[in-house]
C-alpha cells in the first residue's frame, strides 16, 4: 500500500527571491513547510553566494520543472580582475594575484567575445552530478573529475560597467552555463585571472522580476495568518502552466477529457500545425482560460495518412488532474 503524503494538495510556483547563503534546497524545505505543501521541487540551484529569482514548484507543478531548468537564464555578475581563486569565486582560496594591465576597450572586447555559442568545461564546484554525487563534493575533497565540454550559448551579453579592477555584466544564456567559468576565463583572456563577487539572477524564462518573493516576506505572512488559513500566501502563486507557457496548446471537450485522465491519446483542436512527437500543453475547454490537464505529446492520426493538421490527436505525457 503507497504511502500517503502528508501536508496540502496545493499546487502553483513560487518565485523566490533567493538571499545570499544557504543552499536550495534548504529554501525550498523553508517555503514547503510554510505552505505546508504534500510535494515540493525546484527548477535548478543557485550557490549559497547566489542571489535572485529561484522558481519553487510545490504539488503538481513539480511535473513541468524540467522545462524550468531547460530555460534561459539572466544573471548580474560582479567581476574582480586581477585575483584568481580555486572556486572562481569569493568563497574559493586565492591561488593567484596578478596586476591588471589592461584598457576598458580591452576589457569590453573581451567581455562581448564570450557571445554565440560555445563549449564549456563545468566548474569542479557546480552542482553537475558524477556517480550520484555533486562535482563540488570530489572538489572539496580534492579530487579532480574528468569533465567533458558542454556546449552553450549566451543570447545577450551586456557589460553594466567597468570600473578597473571590477567589471558588471548582464549576461542572458543557455541551461548548464556556469557564469563563474566565463569569468574565470575572461581573466585567463585578459591574462591577469579574475573571480566573481556578486551573482544575481533576475530573470528565468519569461518569469516578472516584479513577481518575486523574500523569505522574510513569507515568513512575516505566514505567521500574521490564522490557524489552516493559507490564502495570503496562495495568492503569491503563480499557475503551473506559466512553466510551460512557451508551448502550442491543445483544447479538448468533456468527453476527451475523460480519456485524458485516463492515459488515453485525445482528440482536440490545436493551436497551430501539429509537429508529431512535439509537446503540447493540454486544456480543458475552449482555450488556455479553461482547466489546465498537462502536457502531451503530438501523435498522427492513422486515418490522416500522415498529414498534420489542426485536429489533432495527443498522447498523455504528464498529467495534471484538478478536480472539478
Amino acid at each position: 500500500m503507497a504511502r500517503r503524503r502528508k501536508g496540502r494538495e496545493i499546487n502553483g510556483i513560487v518565485l523566490l527571491d533567493k538571499p545570499l547563503g544557504g543552499s536550495s534546497n534548504q529554501l525550498l524545505q523553508k517555503v514547503r513547510w510554510l505552505y505546508k505543501a504534500a510535494k515540493a521541487g525546484h527548477t535548478g540551484a543557485l550557490d549559497p553566494l547566489a542571489s535572485g529569482m529561484l522558481p519553487l514548484c510545490l504539488g503538481e507543478a513539480t511535473k513541468f520543472s524540467q522545462f524550468l531548468l531547460d530555460a534561459e537564464k539572466t544573471y548580474e555578475v560582479t567581476a574582480q580582475l586581477g585575483v584568481r581563486t580555486t572556486t572562481s569565486d569569493a568563497d574559493g582560496e586565492v591561488v593567484e594575484e596578478k596586476p591588471v594591465d589592461v584598457s576598458e576597450e580591452q576589457v569590453r572586447d573581451a567581455c562581448l567575445a564570450f557571445l554565440g555559442k560555445s563549449k564549456q568545461i563545468p566548474s569542479m564546484f557546480s552542482a553537475l552530478k558524477h556517480q550520484g554525487k555533486p562535482l563540488y563534493h570530489y572538489a572539496r575533497q580534492g579530487i579532480e573529475i574528468e569533465r567533458e565540454p558542454r556546449d552553450i550559448e549566451v543570447y545577450e551579453l551586456d557589460v553594466l560597467r567597468i570600473e578597473l579592477p571590477f567589471v558588471e555584466m548582464r549576461i542572458k544564456c543557455s541551461k548548464g552555463t556556469y557564469i563563474r567559468s566565463i569569468v574565470d576565463d575572461l581573466g585567463q583572456n585578459l591574462g591577469c585571472g579574475a573571480y566573481v563577487t556578486r551573482l544575481h539572477r533576475t530573470e528565468v524564462a519569461d518569469y516578472p522580476t516584479d513577481k518575486m518573493v523574500s523569505l522574510d516576506k513569507l515568513i512575516e505572512i505566514q505567521e500574521s495568518l490564522e490557524e489552516g488559513d493559507f490564502k495570503a500566501l496562495d495568492d503569491l502563486l503563480i499557475p503551473m502552466d506559466t512553466a510551460v507557457s512557451r508551448l502550442p496548446f491543445v483544447t479538448i471537450n468533456d468527453a476527451e477529457r475523460n480519456r485524458f485522465d485516463n492515459g488515453q491519446s485525445v482528440k482536440g483542436t490545436c493551436s497551430e500545425t501539429l509537429s508529431e512527437g512535439m509537446s503540447y500543453r493540454v486544456y480543458h475547454g475552449d482555450d488556455t482560460s479553461g482547466i489546465f490537464l498537462g502536457v502531451g505529446e503530438g501523435v498522427l492520426d492513422p486515418k490522416d495518412q500522415g498529414i498534420p493538421k489542426q485536429e489533432v490527436f495527443v498522447n498523455p505525457k504528464r498529467r495534471v488532474v484538478y478536480p472539478l
